[in-house]
C-alpha cells in the first residue's frame, strides 16, 4: 500500500490524480477506485493496479 496526496479530483467527471509520496509519480484515479470521498490535498493510502493506459490508483482511503 502506498501513501500520497490527491493532486486533482473532478467530482463531476469522476476522476483525478494522486501524487505518490515516495516516488513523486502521479497516478490516475477513477471514482470507482475510491473507498472514501476525496478532495484536492487530502492525504490518502492506495494500491496500484494495471489499467488500460498504465497504473491506476485503486482502493483509495483517507489517512
Amino acid at each position: 500500500m502506498s501513501t500520497g496526496t490527491v493532486k486533482f479530483f473532478n467530482n463531476s467527471k469522476g476522476f483525478g490524480f494522486i501524487k505518490d509520496s515516495a516516488s513523486e509519480k502521479e497516478y490516475f484515479v477513477h471514482v470507482s477506485g475510491l473507498n472514501d470521498e476525496v478532495r484536492e490535498n487530502d492525504e490518502v493510502t492506495f494500491d496500484l493496479q494495471e489499467g488500460k493506459k498504465g497504473l491506476n490508483a485503486v482502493n483509495v482511503k483517507l489517512v
